[in-house]
């Protein structure tokens, strides 16, 4: 299997809220006690864990399907999923699905063009800004200081959500893991 987080590389965006992905990828390194692989052709840092790939692609969000597609061909992997944040959900949300479409996210859709829309996705709700004109700089900014004190919690639970998902179906992981209204307090 084929993890992917997305996100951007740079310590410039190491806490937006784009990169929960990266976040999560971090945290799954550190679990698994994933082996870090040569990776220039795949541009992306690519990380190994028994029969198992974690990958944070270092395209930038638009081209990611570069390197997942990279990556997929290169090791004949057939299972991939992605772990990406979701402006349609509400902070702290966890929810799964396979295929569908990319909702507007260039990351999700440089995959969709690169490997068809045929994976996981491991959607966490980031909310939305109050205007569509600030998409943009909402996404790329760091999570406030009431989500920062969830997200080491919710990202654990994500990385559960994976490990379970390892020896589980998609079904049964959605129904175990996912988060449906989160409560900030």
């Amino acid at each position: 299997m084929l993890i992917v987080g997305l996100g951007n590389p740079g310590t410039t965006y190491e806490h937006n809220r784009h990169n929960i992905g990266f976040m999560v990828i971090d945290a799954l390194i550190k679990r698994f006690g994933a082996q870090k692989l040569s990776s220039s052709s795949f541009k992306g840092e690519l990380f190994k864990f028994s029969q198992n790939f974690l990958l944070k692609p270092l395209t930038y969000m638009n081209l990611s399907g570069e390197s997942i597609q990279a990556v997929k061909n290169f090791y004949k992997i057939e299972q991939v999923v992605v772990i990406h944040d979701d402006l349609d959900l509400p902070f702290g949300t966890l929810r799964f699905k396979h295929g569908g479409g990319h909702g507007g996210h260039n990351g999700l859709k440089s995959a969709d063009e690169k490997i068809s829309q045929e994976y996981i996705r491991i959607r966490m709700g980031i909310g939305k800004p109050e205007h569509k004109g600030e998409v943009a700089s909402y996404v790329l900014s760091d999570f406030n200081a009431p989500e920062e004190k969830h997200l080491g919690m919710w990202i654990s639970h994500v990385c559960d959500a994976v490990e379970y998902l390892l020896q589980n179906s998609l079904e049964d992981t959605s129904s175990q893991f996912t988060i449906k209204k989160f409560q900030l307090k």
